[in-house]
């Protein structure tokens, strides 16, 4: 390892951290950080790239994933803490012409 793998999360609603480090693999370590001073150690589920999220807690199916404080999309099932966070497991709300307008939580998974 050439130095620290970190996880950073943003905002306090966020809950996946982004990764910055190369070779994250399953049973990695990586320190999550936070704006705060706030650190812990994730243990790493599967493959995770650079610069990809990671679950920061455990995220249910229908939930909304929060990065940078700002909705990004919603669980497509279950997320573990540690997970990898991607199209496998996430359906973006962004720039979707095709969706209704919500309030509050989203039910249309």
């Amino acid at each position: 390892m050439d130095g620290p793998r970190i996880a950073l999360k943003v905002n306090d609603r966020d809950n996946v951290a982004t990764i910055f480090a190369n070779g994250i693999h399953n049973g990695s370590e990586v320190e999550l950080r936070d704006k705060k001073g706030f650190v812990e150690t994730l243990t790493v589920h599967g493959e995770i790239p650079y610069g990809h999220k990671i679950a920061v807690r455990d995220i249910k199916l229908g939930e909304l994933i929060f990065k940078y404080g700002e909705e990004i999309g919603i669980a497509t099932q279950n997320i573990r803490k540690g997970d990898h966070v991607h199209i496998q497991n996430l359906d973006s709300l962004r720039g979707r012409g095709d969706l209704p307008k919500r309030e509050g939580n989203y039910h249309g998974v």
